[in-house]
């Protein structure tokens, strides 16, 4: 039975980009049984057990499912050590968490990756954001800018390098609301030599929403010395209900522990009211979740290109990120696309999506997202600052088929609003 109505030659460009994507589908099945493979190695290892799933109150002393699930979740990164928590409300909180445990007074940190999420711009303090920001405990910001084709530069980066004395070197591996290339774990490799082969004492930390398990590495296991990221996108697996992660060298986690709650305290508190369960289940899931949503990305790669609309990445780039950006070109375009994904959603389907202000953003913002986890990025979902050009970024997808008849919902949005003829 044929629910949903959509144009006959949509539904013929369906099934051609569907051919389009064949190849990529089976190199992510590969990538995805891999992980899937290494986290249940993991549980196995550490011996999670029913009682790991329990719930802690009050301080939360000795909860050991919670310290039993950050080793789970070190191991599953390549990691020596972890901290998993409820408590981050988001991932630009957990970023916020491991930076300012980090760095200190008149510390120096170069972003390698140009100008960095829209969030993050208040944490670091510049361009006017300064209240209670890293500039306001004296640490001085300093990035690289990316080459023409979006890809670090290397030159500048080793030269920046060679007499700034720098503590931190700070890789964002996700495009975020650029139109460059997200970082593969082969380019985050490349960045960590040239920064331990210039700066041998420089912190390497990667930003790595958006990126867990999309590849067979982590950053992690290439030389990053700190990651951090959400649990309400790749490593939750549309089952943890908020939270966030830190993992990496013991020392650094450590030093971030004692940012998250008190130091000289760390770790050793924090109740976890019983989410145990869910962030378990939530990271078993993740590596299959994350791969629906690859094939989401592609997908809807593979449509649009067909349609003719420029995409990246492309059906045929590798990936580094869960991100598929589509330039749509108009405001009218882009506005119909997210209110057609929206239409698509298991959750507050009917909601209509209006660009509006946003906290942290300088631009208007629409966002189709009707998760079952408010803000969820592994669930089916769209967004775009309204300026030119005008593109959409979707990401997510807990399962490929619902997620497929969301983007066509997209297309055909475009399509009745006048935006798109075929």
């Amino acid at each position: 039975m044929n629910y949903f109505k959509f144009d006959e030659k949509l539904e013929k460009y369906s099934t051609e980009a569907e051919s389009k994507a064949k190849t990529s589908f089976e190199r992510i099945d590969g990538i995805t049984e891999y992980n899937q493979t290494k986290v249940l190695n993991c549980f196995i290892k550490n011996r999670v057990s029913e009682m790991h799933l329990g719930t802690s109150t009050g301080y939360g002393y000795g909860d050991v499912g919670r310290d039993t699930l950050d080793q789970v979740f070190a191991d599953c990164m390549g990691a020596e050590d972890a901290i998993v928590r409820h408590s981050f409300a988001s991932g630009t909180h957990t970023l916020t968490v491991a930076l300012f445990g980090i760095l200190r007074p008149s510390d120096k940190v170069l972003v390698l990756t140009g100008r960095p999420y829209d969030t993050i711009i208040g944490v670091f303090g510049f361009e006017g954001h300064t209240d209670g920001s890293l500039a306001d405990f004296g640490v001085e910001y300093h990035q690289v800018d990316l080459l023409p084709d979006g890809t670090p530069d290397i030159n500048a980066i080793r030269a920046e390098l060679s007499w700034g004395n720098y503590k931190m070197a700070y890789i964002q591996r996700s495009r975020g609301y650029s139109l460059r290339p997200s970082l593969t774990i082969d380019k985050i490799e490349e960045l960590c030599k040239t920064v331990k082969e210039v700066s041998p004492n420089t912190v390497i930390m990667v930003d790595n929403c958006y990126g867990e398990f999309v590849e067979t590495r982590e950053p992690t296991e290439v030389g990053a010395d700190i990651i951090a990221g959400s649990l309400i996108k790749n490593a939750g697996g549309g089952i943890a209900p908020t939270g966030g992660y830190i993992a990496g060298k013991r020392e650094y986690v450590e030093m971030c522990a004692g940012r998250m709650t008190a130091p000289g305290v760390g770790r050793e508190v924090g109740a976890s009211l019983g989410h145990n369960r869910e962030l378990y289940m939530g990271l078993f899931a993740a590596p299959h979740v994350t791969g629906e949503a690859l094939k989401t990305a592609v997908f809807a790669s593979a449509l649009l290109e067909i349609l003719g609309y420029k995409v990246s990445p492309t059906v045929e780039e590798k990936r580094g990120d869960i991100i598929q950006s589509v330039i749509l070109n108009t405001p009218e375009a882009l506005i119909a696309f997210c209110r057609g994904m929206q239409s698509g959603a298991p959750v507050d389907s009917f909601v209509r999506p209006e660009p509006s202000d946003m906290p942290g953003y300088d631009d208007q913002v629409i966002m189709a997202a009707g998760a079952f986890t408010l803000g969820s990025s592994i669930e089916l979902s769209a967004d775009a600052p309204l300026r030119a050009p005008y593109a959409a970024w979707m990401q997510g997808g807990l399962n490929f088929h619902s997620a497929k008849t969301g983007v066509l919902l997209a297309v055909q949005s475009m399509i009745n609003g006048g935006a798109l003829k075929i």
